[in-house]
C-alpha cells in the first residue's frame, strides 16, 4: 500500500478519534499529532481543527500556536478558535494582534471572530481599535447580528461611551434578542446607572422579549445598590418568567439577601431545588460571616463538607474574615489547621486571610510573621496586610522597611498600602516621613488619588501642618465625606474648633453633605465653643437627614448639650437612643457630674450596670472626678478600687490624679502622698500639680513645697508651679517668698497662661482675653470695659455685695458674659467657655450679673460647667471649684 494511500487511509479515524477525545476532554488524543506530521496529513483541514480544539481544550494555548504555525492552511474556524482562546485567557492584546494577521492573510472573520475580538477591545478599553472592528462589521454585513450588537454594545460601555452604546441598541431595538437586552442592561450595571437599568427592563417585557437568568443576575446586581425592595421584585419576576434556578442565578440571589443582612431569604435560595455547587454554598457561608453571624456561618461551614463539598480557597478565605471581624483567635486556628490538612497553606489568599487574621486577633505579630514568611509567592495585598498589621501592633517605624523591600522586590505598593504608611506616619507625628512619602506619591502620579489624598490630609492635618492639609485637599481630583472627616476631626484636636465647623461651607461647596460620621465632629466642635445654637442647627439637620438614629450623632448631641448647660436636652437625646452604648452612658453620667448633679450621675452609673452596659476606663475616670468635686471621698476611693478587682481595668496615670484630687480636697495629703510612693506608674506634672492645688487650698506650706519641688524636676518650664507656690506662700504670711517666687519665674522667661473666653451670639463666636487693669486705663470708657463698668454700678446701686478684686477687673470671662447680656435677647441664655479655671472674683461677679438681669449663663471651664441661675450656681460655691484669684 503506498504512503499517499495509507494516509487517506488513516484520515477518518484520527478525525474519529480525535473527536472522541475533545468531547471526553482526553489529553490521550495528542499522541496523534506526530503521525499525521508523519503521514503529511497537515493539509487535512478538517483534521488540523480537530486536533487544535483539543489542544486548546487539554493543553492549553501554547501547543496549540505551535500547531496553528504549523498548519499550511488555516480555515475562519482555526482562526477564530485561536483568537477566542487568547481573549478568554486574558491575553486580551495577543487576541488583537492575530485578528491583524488574519485581516493581512485574507481570511473574512465572522460573526464570531468580532464577538471575540470586540471583547478583547473591551477589556482592553481600546476605544480606537474598537471603533475599526466597528467598521470591519458594517463593511461586512454584520451590523444586524444580536452577538455582535452586543459585543459593540458591550465595547463602547466599557470605553466610557455609553450614549454612543445606547444609540447602537436603539438602532437595532426592534430585532434585538435576549441577549442584545442583558448586555444592554449590563452596561448600564456597570455605569452604575441602576434605575436606568431596572427601566431597560420593564422596556424589555414590553417589547415582548424573555428574559434569562443572566438578565436577571444583572438587575440583581443593580438592586444591590437601589434597595431590598427592589430585589424582591426582580425575585418574584425571577418567578413569574419560569426562568430555572441554575446555580449561578441562585448565587446572586444568595448575595443579593446577603447584603442587605436577609440571611434567612439566602438560606431559603440555597435549599430551593435546583443545582447546588461550592460556590453557591462559599456564597451563604460569606453572607453570615459579612454579617458577622459566627455561628451559623461555622454550621453552614460544616453542613456544607458533611454534603462531601470540598470547601474552597474562597469559603476559607471567607472563614477567616469572620474569624478577624469578631477577634476569635481559637476559631482562626482551627480554621488554620484545616487548610493545611487540605493543601490550601500555599494558596495566595488563604495565606493573605491568615496573615489578617492573625494581624487583628493576636496580641503578638509572631504568629502572622510565621504566615508571612512561609507564604511563597506573597502579592500585593500580603505585603500591604502586614504593614497595616505592624501599624495597628505599634510597630509603625518598621513599615517604612517594609515599604522599601517591597519596592526592592518588585512589588509595586498600591494605594491602599501607601495609605497605610501614611497612617504609620500619622501616629509617629514625623511630619519629615510626610514629606518623604508626599513627595514619592507626587513621582508616581499617585497624590490626587481619593484614598492617597485622605490619608495625606490626615498626616498633615494630625502634625498641626494646617495649610499642607488644606493645599493637599484642594489638589484632589475629587473630594469625598472622608477628607472633611479627617479634616474636622483633626482640628477638633488641635482644639481649631471654629476652623473645624468651617470646614461644612467647604463640603457644601463640593456638593457633599455631612453624614453620620462627619456630623459629630461638626457638633463636638460647637460644644468645645459653647456654641448651642450652631448645635441645635445641626441637630434639627441630624433629624432631617435621617442621622438622629445614629448613636455617633447621639452621643455627640448628648455631650454638646451637656457642655453648653442644657441638661433636659442631653437627656432627651440619650432617652431617644434606642441601645445606648458605653459613649452613650459615659455622656449622660459626665453630663450630669459636670453640671453639679453629683446623686443623679452616680444613679445613671448604676442604671447602665443593671441595664447591662460594661463600665470602662473613661466611665471610672467620670466617676472619680464626680466624688472629687462632690466630696464623696469614701465612694470615690470604692469606686477606685473596683476598677481592677471588679471589672478588671488596670488604672492609669490619669485616675490617679483623680484618686489623689479626692484625698487631696478632703485634706488628706499624707494618704495622697502616699499613693505617688506606690503607684506603679510614674507621677506626671499633673498629679503635682493637683496635689499642689490641695496643698494651697489647705494650707500646708511644707507639703506644698515639697510638691512644688517634686512637680518641677519633672516638668521645669510649667509656670503653673510657680504660680501655686507663689500664692500659697501668700496666702501662709510669707510676701517676701512669693515674691522671689514670682521673680524666679519671669527670669525663667515664663508667664501665667492668658485667660481667654468665648461666646456664641447669634450663631457667630466672639472671643475675648484677660487684661491688665493698666493697659486698658484709656479706653475704659468704651466698649466692654465701659458695660463692664457700668454693671458694676448697677451691682452696687441695688445693694448687692461685691467685693471685686481691681487686678481681676476685666478678666475673659467677665467680658465674655457681659458682651452676651448686652447683645443676646432676654430670653436666650448665655453660653460662655474659659480655657482655665474660673478666678473667684469672676464667678462671684457672674453669679450676680443673673441675679440682677434675672438670665441664665452657663460658664464652662475644663470639665466644669457653672450653670448661673437667679444668683445661684450649680457648683454651689464650692471653693474648689475655682481659683481663688
Amino acid at each position: 500500500m503506498t504512503s499517499k494511500v495509507l494516509s487517506n487511509h488513516l484520515q477518518q479515524p484520527c478525525i474519529r478519534i480525535l473527536s472522541f477525545c475533545e468531547s471526553t476532554t482526553s489529553r490521550i488524543g495528542s499522541h496523534i499529532h506526530c503521525p499525521v506530521i508523519k503521514l503529511s496529513l497537515l493539509d487535512n483541514l478538517n483534521l488540523c481543527n480537530n486536533l487544535l480544539s483539543l489542544y486548546l481544550k487539554t493543553d492549553g494555548i501554547l501547543n496549540a500556536r505551535k500547531l496553528f504555525d504549523e498548519m499550511p492552511q488555516r480555515t475562519v474556524f482555526a482562526w477564530t478558535v485561536m483568537i477566542s482562546s487568547y481573549t478568554k485567557g486574558q491575553e486580551l492584546a495577543s487576541a488583537l494582534s492575530l485578528f491583524e494577521e488574519m485581516l493581512a492573510s485574507g481570511t473574512v472573520p465572522n460573526e464570531f471572530t468580532f464577538s471575540s475580538v470586540l471583547r478583547s477591545c473591551a477589556g482592553l478599553r481600546d476605544l480606537n481599535y474598537g471603533s475599526k472592528v466597528h467598521g470591519s462589521v458594517i463593511k461586512t454585513g454584520f451590523l444586524g447580528n444580536s452577538v455582535i450588537g452586543s459585543g459593540l454594545t458591550d465595547m463602547y460601555s466599557k470605553c466610557g461611551k455609553l450614549e454612543e452604546a445606547r444609540e447602537l441598541f436603539s438602532s437595532c431595538k426592534n430585532g434585538a434578542d435576549t441577549i442584545s437586552w442583558t448586555m444592554m442592561i449590563s452596561s448600564l450595571v456597570e455605569a452604575r446607572k441602576w434605575k436606568e437599568a431596572l427601566e431597560c427592563y420593564s422596556e424589555m417585557i414590553e417589547a415582548g422579549v424573555p428574559p434569562n437568568e443572566f438578565t436577571f443576575v444583572k438587575l440583581l446586581g443593580a438592586s444591590s445598590f437601589l434597595g431590598l425592595e427592589f430585589g424582591k421584585v426582580i425575585h418574584s419576576s425571577v418567578i413569574f418568567h419560569g426562568v430555572l434556578l441554575n446555580v449561578v442565578l441562585k448565587t446572586s440571589l444568595v448575595e443579593f439577601y446577603s447584603r442587605f443582612a436577609e440571611m434567612d431569604d439566602s438560606v431559603r435560595v440555597l435549599n430551593s431545588i435546583g443545582e447546588q455547587d461550592v460556590f453557591l454554598w462559599t456564597s451563604v457561608v460569606s453572607g453570615f460571616a459579612r454579617n458577622l453571624r459566627a455561628k451559623e456561618a461555622v454550621g453552614t461551614f460544616l453542613q456544607m463538607r458533611g454534603l462531601g463539598l470540598q470547601p474552597d480557597n474562597f469559603t476559607y478565605t471567607a472563614m477567616l474574615s469572620l474569624c478577624s471581624s469578631v477577634q476569635s483567635l481559637d476559631l482562626g486556628k482551627q480554621i488554620h489547621s484545616l487548610t493545611i490538612k487540605v493543601g490550601l497553606e500555599d494558596n495566595t489568599d488563604v495565606g493573605n486571610a491568615l496573615l489578617d487574621m492573625y494581624m487583628k486577633c493576636s496580641a503578638s505579630e509572631v504568629e502572622a510573621l510565621r504566615v508571612f514568611r512561609a507564604m511563597i509567592s506573597p502579592n500585593v495585598v500580603s505585603w500591604t496586610t502586614l504593614l497595616l498589621g505592624l501599624v495597628d501592633h505599634g510597630f509603625e517605624q518598621d513599615c517604612f522597611g517594609v515599604l522599601m523591600e517591597m519596592v526592592r522586590l518588585g512589588i509595586e505598593p498600591n494605594v491602599v498600602t501607601l495609605s497605610g504608611v501614611l497612617r504609620a506616619c500619622t501616629k509617629l507625628k514625623s511630619v519629615r516621613r510626610v514629606l518623604e512619602i508626599h513627595g514619592y506619591l507626587q513621582r508616581r502620579h499617585v497624590d490626587g488619588e481619593i484614598i492617597v489624598g485622605n490619608s495625606l490630609v490626615d498626616a498633615y492635618a494630625s502634625s498641626d501642618k494646617v495649610a499642607d492639609a488644606w493645599n493637599v485637599a484642594k489638589s484632589m481630583d475629587k473630594r469625598d465625606t472622608i477628607t472633611y472627616t479627617s479634616l474636622v476631626t483633626r482640628f477638633n484636636e488641635l482644639a481649631k474648633h471654629e476652623m473645624a465647623l468651617s470646614v461644612i461651607n467647604h463640603m457644601h461647596g463640593d456638593g457633599i453633605r455631612p453624614d453620620q460620621f462627619s456630623l459629630p465632629g461638626f457638633i463636638s466642635a460647637s460644644a468645645n465653643l459653647g456654641a448651642l445654637e450652631t448645635g441645635k442647627h445641626l441637630h434639627c439637620y441630624s433629624v432631617k437627614s435621617g442621622y438622629s438614629s445614629s448613636v455617633w450623632v447621639s452621643n455627640s448631641l448628648i455631650d454638646m448639650y451637656a457642655k453648653c448647660g442644657s441638661l433636659e436636652d442631653a437627656k432627651r437625646v440619650f432617652q431617644e437612643i434606642a441601645t445606648p452604648d458605653v459613649v452613650s452612658w459615659n455622656g449622660l453620667v459626665s453630663g450630669l457630674a459636670s453640671n453639679g448633679c453629683i446623686s443623679p450621675a452616680l444613679s445613671a452609673f448604676e442604671e447602665m450596670r443593671m441595664k447591662g452596659t460594661e463600665p470602662d476606663s473613661v466611665t471610672f475616670l467620670i466617676l472619680l472626678s464626680a466624688c472629687s468635686n462632690g466630696r464623696l471621698t469614701e465612694m470615690g476611693l470604692e469606686y477606685f478600687q473596683s476598677m481592677e478587682k471588679i471589672h478588671n481595668i488596670k488604672p492609669q496615670v490619669e485616675h490617679y490624679v483623680h484618686l489623689v484630687d479626692i484625698l487631696g480636697r478632703a485634706g488628706r495629703l499624707e494618704e495622697a502622698t502616699g499613693v505617688l510612693e506606690t503607684m506603679p506608674l510614674r507621677p506626671n506634672a499633673l498629679i503635682f500639680k493637683t496635689l499642689l492645688r490641695a496643698c494651697r487650698y489647705h494650707g500646708n506650706l511644707s507639703f506644698g513645697e515639697d510638691m512644688a519641688n517634686k512637680g518641677l524636676a519633672v516638668a521645669p518650664s510649667d509656670p503653673a508651679f510657680y504660680i501655686l507656690l507663689a500664692d500659697l506662700y501668700e496666702e501662709s504670711g510669707k510676701p517676701e517668698l512669693a515674691q522671689k517666687t514670682r521673680s524666679l519665674m519671669s527670669q525663667k522667661g515664663l508667664s501665667k497662661k492668658l485667660g481667654k473666653s468665648s461666646v456664641e451670639v447669634q450663631g457667630k463666636v466672639h472671643r475675648f482675653s484677660s487684661e491688665d487693669v493698666s493697659t486698658v486705663e484709656k479706653t475704659k470708657g468704651k466698649g466692654i470695659y465701659a458695660e463692664i463698668e457700668w454693671i458694676k454700678s448697677e451691682i452696687e446701686r441695688s445693694g448687692f455685695t461685691y467685693r471685686g478684686n481691681e487686678s481681676a477687673s476685666y478678666h475673659s470671662a467677665k467680658q465674655a458674659a457681659v458682651f452676651g447680656l448686652v447683645y443676646t435677647s432676654a430670653q436666650t441664655p448665655v453660653h460662655v467657655v474659659k480655657n482655665k479655671i474660673l478666678c473667684k472674683d469672676c464667678h462671684d461677679f457672674v453669679s450676680l450679673i443673673t441675679r440682677l438681669a434675672d438670665k441664665n449663663i452657663t460658664l464652662r471651664d475644663g470639665n466644669q460647667v457653672h450653670v448661673f441661675k437667679n444668683g445661684k450656681c450649680s457648683c454651689k460655691g464650692e471653693e474648689a471649684s475655682f481659683v481663688l484669684s
